[in-house]
């Protein structure tokens, strides 16, 4: 009987420990990730000259100006999102309702054409490579954000009506995913056979 016990106790201990370490390995995924993602749009814009970074494949499509500016606009809204369901009660029971993470990551990688909101849309307020710099203080504000949460993401969900509301892991996935889907727009930009060298 005692051997019982102690092997509850040990396979217990496991568990917690392993449930623990699945949420801090999100936590470690999250600020990877927005580390990453800063870095890379940082990299794929330096250097940029004043005609580079105003560039346009068509009058109807956005420079790489436009592109990181509307960036900038969504790391203000991401961060409004992301402490608004902090705010929420944990809901471990909606985890349930779930979509798994490969849908959403599918979702803002696809190659279909987003069509943004229009408060999304870059106005041309901010002069070329100040784009980049604001993008920057902005996703250091929300990495630092994300570095100091203290919850399991997957318990905290956004207040909507929807079948399958979206988990602030969710919401994660979409932030850096949406900084990878644009580096591959700014990518298509520069192999524009008309783009200044």
């Amino acid at each position: 009987m005692k051997t019982i016990y102690i092997i509850l106790s040990f396979l217990t201990l496991c568990l917690s420990g392993f449930s623990q370490n699945a949420e801090n390995n999100d936590l470690k995924v999250v600020v990877e990730n927005l580390n990453r993602t800063r870095d890379d749009l940082i990299k794929v814009t330096e250097n940029l000259t004043p005609a580079q970074w105003n560039f346009k494949e068509s009058p109807e499509r956005w420079s790489i100006a436009e592109i990181v500016e509307h960036l900038s606009i969504w790391e203000i809204l991401w961060n409004k999102e992301l402490q608004v369901m902090t705010q929420n009660k944990p809901q471990p029971e909606l985890r349930a309702t779930c979509l798994p993470d490969s849908y959403y990551k599918e979702f803002i990688l696809e190659e279909k054409t987003h069509n943004s909101a229009d408060i999304t849309h870059p106005r041309g307020f901010i002069e070329s490579k100040n784009t980049i710099v604001w993008f920057t203080k902005l996703r250091d504000i929300n990495i630092k954000f994300a570095e100091n949460l203290k919850i399991d993401m997957r318990d905290y969900f956004e207040r909507t009506g929807t079948p399958n509301p979206r988990n602030m892991y969710n919401v994660y996935i979409y932030v850096w995913g949406h900084i990878d889907r644009h580096i591959r727009q700014i990518n298509k930009v520069k192999a524009h056979p008309n783009y200044p060298k």
